[in-house]
Parts: structure tokens; C-alpha cells; sequence
């Protein structure tokens, strides 16, 4: 049973349908404490940082604790910048720490080929491999995504795929069984069922 978890930051109908596409077994948990009954964890969100503050306190803590525990976690697009020490857009926040370092704002750009590159980044774009990875089973280089975002995760030894849109930053990030991605994989085809149903082998088996 996944746990999908709701804080107010958008995005579930859609990952919702993805998962049952792939016909998971999933729920929305309504207090922290239910998370031990859990096989797996997904932490969505779109929009500002600052709708992570809903994560802060019992949830933060039972997150951390099933995940010490070798529960695996997925944070999707804001749910991958909260895995995070924390972000720009919303210093006075903390994100959950597992992964260092701060996400920042994209600048627009000017790119030789595309002209003006501007903020927010919103459309296809491609991965790069960074090192090898259980949750990109499957996948290629250059496979295309869907991305909505304006802050982006530093390149660190955690990112397992990249992504150019004026600068490089971490579009896959991955850490034994604590895994992020900046895209939406549920409006990414089939790139992003194959990564979805990879968590969700990985949930299932635990390998």
C-alpha cells in the first residue's frame, strides 16, 4: 500500500490516475502516525516552497522515521526540492534534509539555439544519466519529460540524471531508497510510467 501524501500543495488528481494506470494500491493517510502501516511514500506538490511548512513538525518527523526505517520515499517536483536542506524561495523554511544543499531560482537566459530562455521552465525537456540508478530502470539518454518548475536541486553525488535549461541542475535525484524528480512523470507518457512503475517494484520487493 502507497501512501500518498496530501498538504495542500496540488498535483494529486493527476498522480492519482497515474497510479492507478499502473494499478497500485494507494491512499491518502490523514494523520502522521499511519505512515508505519505503509510500503512506500510519495510526496507530490507544485508551486512555492512555502507549502512545505504543511510537512513541518508530526509529518517531518513520521516521514523521517519510516524512512530511517527503509521505507522508500518518492518527492515529485516540489516534493523533490523539500528532500532538500531548503530553497530560495522560501528561506525561512527548512526542507527535509536527506539530500544537501539549497534548490534556486532559474534566471532567464539567452541560449544560442532558442533564444530567450524564460522562468518559469514549462514543456519537454530531456535527461541526462548521471550514474547508474534503480528508479531509471530502463531508461535512455536524452529520453524526453514534462516540466513545470522555476526553482531547481543543485548537481551533488545524488543526482542520478540532469537536465539543461540555462543551467544544469538535478532533474533525478536518488539516495539508496529516497529518490526525487523535478518533472511530473504522471504527464510525462510513458518515460514517466516506466519511472513510476519502477518505485513502484522497488516498494513492492524492497529491491
Amino acid at each position: 500500500m502507497i501512501a500518498l501524501i496530501d498538504y495542500g500543495a496540488g498535483n494529486l488528481t493527476s498522480v492519482k490516475k497515474a497510479l492507478e494506470h499502473l494499478d497500485a494500491t494507494f491512499r491518502t493517510p490523514t494523520e502522521p502516525v499511519e505512515l508505519s502501516d505503509y510500503s512506500a511514500l510519495i510526496v507530490p506538490g507544485v508551486g512555492n516552497f512555502e507549502a512545505t511548512e504543511a510537512l513541518a513538525g508530526d509529518w517531518n518527523n513520521s516521514l523521517a522515521q519510516a524512512i530511517e526505517g527503509g521505507t522508500p520515499l518518492l518527492g515529485i517536483c516540489l516534493g523533490l526540492q523539500w528532500l532538500f536542506e531548503g530553497s530560495e524561495e522560501a528561506p525561512q523554511l527548512k526542507g527535509l534534509g536527506t539530500m544537501l544543499g539549497t534548490c534556486s531560482l532559474i534566471q532567464n537566459s539567452e541560449h544560442e539555439e532558442f533564444g530567450t530562455l524564460k522562468v518559469p521552465h514549462v514543456g519537454w525537456n530531456s535527461l541526462h544519466l548521471t550514474r547508474r540508478s534503480w528508479l531509471l530502470d530502463g531508461i535512455n539518454e536524452n529520453d524526453q519529460v514534462y516540466f513545470t518548475h522555476s526553482y531547481a536541486a543543485p548537481i551533488t553525488d545524488d543526482c542520478v540524471a540532469s537536465t539543461t535549461y540555462g543551467i544544469e541542475f538535478a532533474s533525478v535525484v536518488e539516495r539508496d531508497h529516497i529518490v526525487g524528480m523535478q518533472f511530473h512523470p504522471e504527464k510525462s507518457g510513458t518515460v514517466g510510467l516506466q519511472i513510476l512503475s519502477n518505485f513502484l517494484k522497488r516498494a513492492s520487493t524492497g529491491t
